[in-house]
């Protein structure tokens, strides 16, 4: 294990590295993730780490708002609505499926069901207290997520060039298909600018989906718990607000956009810090075939809706 001086050096490279163009989102993720799980870096800075890549990503997302138009905002999301309700119902419907058939705990397939339909970690902490499920169940349902979204992040730009996606398409499928923000974001980076629009308003557009998904399982359990909001959607909203119908807004909205997209790359490297052994260890065989099994699904359903309506 490094030092905590050596480590804060290695810190320090990968931001130089990322601000310099010498990263790549994959890149970022893979070096965070190297650190994680041979746990290279000091533990006490990958823990005090947590909270800073969560307000990062959250910051780095309001920032790209400044990069888009309230009507091409409009559009995407209006196009995107019924499709959205449909992979995600769809969603539930194999997870819960696969999971009687492989007899997986209740309360983790729930969880891997919310974070693969809508927004993987935010869903899965938001429904967490109102399914009562306990810190097992939630880390088993999150490194499954973490686990997905760092395939994906790999293997989606890949893809979308083979088939040939569009930027348009190839934004709207990684949205549908790719579970936590930070990873669609990040791998729709990498595709092109207009992709990256696209994704992130749809996957932000796609998160609203948190409140009817919270309400109707706080409903059915009975539960009174108060479940976390994604209030920084409201900032990304926001954003576009003002570079929409701040004429002035222009003259540094392109500047912060900019760094927006860096710091998400630094946020993938913190992100794969998290991922360790421990978390890995904690997989069992049968609600990891579920995440998997259903994650396939709705790749697959997704990218043929993209290549025939989009």
């Amino acid at each position: 294990m490094l030092s905590k001086t050596v480590t804060y050096i290695l810190v320090a490279l990968v931001l130089v590295g990322t601000l310099l163009g010498f990263i790549s989102p994959a890149l970022a993720l893979a070096v965070g993730m190297i650190c994680g799980i041979f746990k290279i870096a000091d533990q006490d800075i990958v823990q005090n780490s947590k909270k800073f890549q969560k307000t990062l990503l959250q910051l780095s997302v309001v920032g790209l708002g400044f990069g888009i138009h309230m009507k091409q905002a409009i559009e995407v999301g209006s196009n995107s609505f019924f499709i959205t309700l449909i992979t995600i119902v769809c969603t539930f419907i194999i997870a819960f499926a696969v999971g009687k058939i492989l007899k997986s705990e209740r309360i983790t397939t729930i969880l891997v069901a919310s974070g693969t339909a809508i927004c993987g970690g935010s869903a899965i902490a938001a429904v967490s207290p109102s399914l009562k499920a306990d810190s097992s169940q939630t880390s088993i349902s999150l490194a499954i997520v973490f686990l997905l979204n760092a395939i994906a992040l790999f293997i989606f730009p890949y893809i979308g060039h083979y088939f040939e996606l569009s930027q348009v398409q190839f934004g709207t499928w990684s949205a549908i298909a790719i579970h936590d923000t930070s990873s669609v974001v990040g791998a729709a980076e990498v595709y092109g600018e207009m992709a990256l629009n696209v994704a992130t308003t749809t996957k932000l557009v796609r998160t609203l989906w948190i409140i009817p998904l919270v309400l109707i399982i706080s409903f059915g359990s009975n539960s009174k718990e108060k479940f976390t909001f994604p209030w920084f959607i409201f900032g990304f909203i926001g954003a576009m607000l003002i570079n929409s119908y701040i004429p002035s807004a222009e003259l540094f909205s392109e500047h912060i956009v900019w760094v927006a997209r860096k710091a998400l790359i630094f946020t993938l490297f913190l992100i794969g810090l998290q991922i360790n052994i421990a978390q890995l260890k904690k997989l069992g065989f049968n609600i990891l075939i579920v995440g998997i099994f259903t994650w396939i699904v709705l790749g697959v359903v997704s990218l043929l809706y993209v290549l025939n309506y989009i």
